[in-house]
Order: C-alpha cells, then sequence, then structure tokens
C-alpha cells in the first residue's frame, strides 16, 4: 500500500480529484487530497494575505498532522509550484514526485515567471488581488462534463500565490523518483515536459486529453500513478 498526497490546481479544490481518489482507494492505496487555503471549500478564508508559502504549508500541515512518510506527492498544473516547495521543506517525507500537467520551478522563479507569455491572466474587476478563472474554452476543454464542472466549480485565485517566487534549496533533486506527466490534447505545458524527456531522472508520459487528465482519463492516469510509487 501506498499513501497519495494529491494536490489541485488554481481556480478549484480537492474535489477536482474525485474520480482520482476512489480509484487509488480502491486499489488498497491511502489518498489525501487537501484543499489549499481560499479555494474550493475552503473559499470563505480567501484573504489578501495567502501567497504560495501559505499553500506550500497547508500540505505540510496534512503530512505532519496525519504523520505521512514516504509519500506519492502529486501536484496538477499550480499544484506544481506548490509541491516543489513541499518536496524542498520535508524531503525525508516524500518518495516520489509526479507533476501532473503541471508548472516546474527553479529557485526563485513564481508562477508569472515561467508563464508562457501568449497566455493571460486577469484580475477580478475591482479585486486586484484576485484572479478569474481561466475559462473552459481558454483551457481547450471540449467534453460538456468538464465544461459543467469547471464552470461550476471554478471560483477567483489568489494573486500572491501566483506572484510570489519559490525558495527552493535542492530537496527536489534528492528525491530519487520523479515524473511528468502531459495533456496532449491542447498541449499546454511542453515547455517543461520538452526540459525533462531527456533526463534520466525523470520518467516522462503523455495522455491524449485536456488539461484536467485525473477528470478525463482517471482510469489511464491510475494506472500511470502507481508506477510511481516508491
Amino acid at each position: 500500500m501506498a499513501t497519495f498526497v494529491l494536490v489541485h490546481g488554481s481556480w478549484a479544490g480537492g474535489v477536482v480529484w474525485r474520480q482520482m481518489a476512489p480509484r487509488l482507494r480502491k486499489a488498497g492505496h491511502e489518498v489525501y487530497v487537501p484543499t489549499l487555503t481560499g479555494i474550493g471549500e475552503r473559499k470563505h478564508l480567501l484573504s489578501r494575505e495567502i501567497d504560495l508559502d501559505t499553500h506550500i504549508q497547508d500540505v505540510i500541515g496534512v503530512i505532519e498532522d496525519e504523520d505521512l512518510s514516504d509519500i506519492v506527492l502529486v501536484g496538477h498544473s499550480y499544484g506544481g509550484m506548490v509541491i516543489s516547495g513541499v518536496a524542498d521543506r520535508v524531503t525525508e517525507k516524500v518518495g516520489s514526485l509526479v507533476y501532473l500537467d503541471a508548472f516546474v520551478p527553479e529557485n526563485g522563479q513564481s508562477l508569472l515567471s515561467v508563464l508562457p507569455p501568449d497566455r493571460r491572466l486577469v484580475a477580478v474587476p475591482g479585486e486586484d488581488w484576485l484572479v478569474a478563472p481561466i475559462t473552459s474554452a481558454g483551457f481547450g476543454l471540449k467534453r460538456p462534463e468538464v465544461i459543467a464542472f469547471w464552470e461550476g466549480k471554478s471560483t477567483p485565485h489568489p494573486l500572491a500565490t501566483l506572484t510570489q517566487p519559490v525558495q527552493l534549496t535542492g530537496g527536489v533533486g534528492r528525491i530519487k523518483y520523479k515524473m511528468y506527466i502531459l495533456a496532449t490534447d491542447p498541449p499546454r505545458f511542453t515547455q517543461f515536459y520538452d526540459k525533462l524527456k531527456n533526463d534520466p531522472a525523470w520518467t516522462v508520459h503523455t495522455l491524449p486529453c485536456s488539461h484536467f487528465i485525473q477528470l478525463e482519463m482517471p482510469d489511464e492516469l491510475t494506472a500511470i500513478l502507481v508506477k510511481a510509487i516508491p
């Protein structure tokens, strides 16, 4: 049995894993799906003070309070920023890292500093500290059920989490098993996939679906994730 900690991206909380968590648990694994402060069911805690450190500590808090170790730490999209910070601070607790169509930052980078120039984030009118969700069309979503999910669950995201640089001291590099999974319909994170695909320290996979792999291809994703068990 393995322990998975699944970290969501911007604008929607742990509910994005509702197709994945039951599958992993049915296979006998322990699964945690924390929702980051100010998002999803924790949107009542939304404030200007929430930054990337807040979200990193959210996940570390779960790991420490539940006495977890040798975990498979998975980050989707913006969640890649979060798991990088988590892995650097509690390296001894992490068995493997999985970036699911996610950002893979280097030390001192923020999400906005690595966001491709052809992508724009839009502030919520009258609230310059909040970023409005990317639309279904902006994500290239095609399946009606995924579009309905996104339109029903997405809420504004605190900007400071995207502008604060992540501070890394080499912990990610000390984790033996690292995986990158790219969604190819359409591909949005090729800058990271292309950089890592020839790196012997990484294993890479692709799946022919939209950015929300965990909603569109949960069975195929489950089969890949179990390969990351240390």
